[in-house]
């Protein structure tokens, strides 16, 4: 008489646990990403800390890092490929200070 109480305890328990496993698994498909790109608006003159968040490397990186970063960066928000020209410009002008190519104070180090 026990054993059928057993089983049956076992497949509601186990049940149980794949529904819980379902609906944690739903949530966590659901829940939002990290951000991988610089998600803040812009200072009136971009300093080397903004342009090495925009392109998501280190200020101190190093030109290949720099380059690759800008190309990544360029081509999701391309205005060819459906991006802002406001956009695409601060990312160039990021890249360009941290290239020290900009005039001015803030392209010191």
């Amino acid at each position: 008489m026990s054993t059928p109480l057993v089983v049956g305890t076992t497949i509601g328990a186990a049940a149980l646990g794949a529904r819980y496993l379902i609906r944690a698994w739903q949530r966590f498909k659901a829940a939002p990403r990290v951000r991988r790109f610089y998600p803040g608006g812009f200072d009136r003159d971009m300093t080397r800390r903004e342009a090495a968040l925009i392109l998501g490397v280190r200020e101190s990186a190093v030109l290949q890092k720099i380059k690759e970063a800008h190309r990544r960066v360029m081509v999701a928000n391309h205005p060819d490929a459906g991006g802002s020209h406001y956009l695409a410009s601060k990312i160039n002008e990021a890249k360009d200070v941290l290239l020290g190519k900009t005039k001015g104070a803030n392209s010191a180090f």
